[in-house]
């Protein structure tokens, strides 16, 4: 019976995490880091205060809960979109399938990136005790989404071969991100503009600029 207890214990226990890890990215990718209070959480997921206490310490380390749980389950779910890219089609068409379904990714998931965005062009967490460690996992963020983009980039243009391939999305990938982020912002700003058409149009940006540098590279 003891055993019983504990792991209903446990299983509430998770849950209760769970549920304030979910309000509070909601919340915290609504209003920002600073705007979000204990008072907000704690209503919005029903849970008392020291709930938040007792899984986190603090509010700032609730934040780099939120930052850590949510970067694993976006690019999960990003693994999961891109599982099985096309072996054939021009480079062109093959970074159109990885750009849609990022921009698909991000559509049915935009709290993540929303408070990631909030977080890089904001230093509101810079007193916290923990800022050291929320900036570390931002950071982490950053250079796993370009590792990402630059995958991305270097499987369309497979074709060219190994190195070339390598050196154009060496080249791109961080533009490619900035087209990325700046899609998102203008998504933001106006839910009515299709993300399906700024990937296109990125793609056609990221391709003409990767086709040109390879046809160089190549000659």
């Amino acid at each position: 019976m003891e055993t019983r207890r504990d792991n209903t214990g446990n299983r509430r226990g998770r849950r209760s995490r769970e549920e304030i890890l979910e309000t509070a990215s909601r919340l915290m990718a609504e209003r920002g880091f600073a705007a979000t209070t204990l008072s907000d959480l704690s209503r919005e997921s029903g849970l008392p205060r020291s709930a938040v206490y007792h899984h986190f310490r603090s509010k700032a380390g609730l934040l780099s809960a939120v930052m850590e749980h949510g970067a694993y389950a976006f690019f999960e779910h990003m693994a999961r979109a891109q599982a099985h890219p096309p072996r054939e089609g021009s480079a062109r068409e093959r970074l159109r399938w990885y750009l849609q379904r990022t921009g698909d990714v991000f559509l049915a998931h935009p709290d993540f990136l929303r408070l990631h965005l909030i977080l890089v062009m904001n230093a509101e967490v810079a007193e916290a005790a923990e800022a050291a460690e929320v900036n570390r996992i931002i950071e982490r963020v950053r250079r796993d989404g370009r590792a990402h983009m630059n995958h991305m980039i270097a499987d369309s243009f497979a074709e060219y071969g190994p190195e070339v391939a390598r050196t154009v999305a060496d080249r791109l990938d961080y533009f490619a991100i900035a087209g990325f982020d700046g899609a998102f912002v203008a998504w933001q700003a106006d839910p009515s503009r299709s993300m399906a058409e700024a990937m296109d149009l990125l793609t056609d940006a990221v391709a003409t600029l990767g086709e040109s540098i390879a046809v160089r590279l190549r000659s």
